[in-house]
């Protein structure tokens, strides 16, 4: 299964997504800001980034950015409690867009989607 970075502000969704996927067997690490999301980029070396678009101090979209800077085949799903986000210029960076949701089937098979497109075989 894929190695899932999941970056967002809400520890409750952090903690769901962590568990869920881990029992889908993903291996999955989590971040809580961008402050250091590309010296952990660097250290797990995942298959996929999970990107919440309002970080606190930090803006997810200008993460993507730094992403594709740096890693530009890795793939990216924007995740967002909002809409409005999907039609932002600077949302097609990411390979996909999902919103929020207590059911992650959505997300799941992005992942899948991603993971495929990486390389990986799931």
């Amino acid at each position: 299964m894929a190695r899932t970075l999941v970056v967002d502000d809400d520890e409750n969704i952090r903690q769901d997504y962590m568990e869920e996927l881990s029992d889908e067997g993903h291996q999955v690490s989590v971040a809580a800001s961008g402050h250091e999301l590309l010296r952990i980029i660097d250290l797990f070396k995942p298959d996929v980034v999970i990107l919440d678009i309002k970080l606190g101090n930090y803006d997810g979209l200008e993460l993507l950015k730094e992403i594709r800077n740096e890693y530009y085949n890795l793939p990216v799903i924007l995740c967002s409690a909002y809409k409005t986000y999907k039609y932002d210029q600077r949302s097609i960076g990411a390979d996909y867009y999902v919103l929020k949701s207590f059911d992650l089937s959505e997300l799941k098979t992005m992942i899948k989607r991603a993971s495929r497109h990486s390389g990986l075989v799931m």
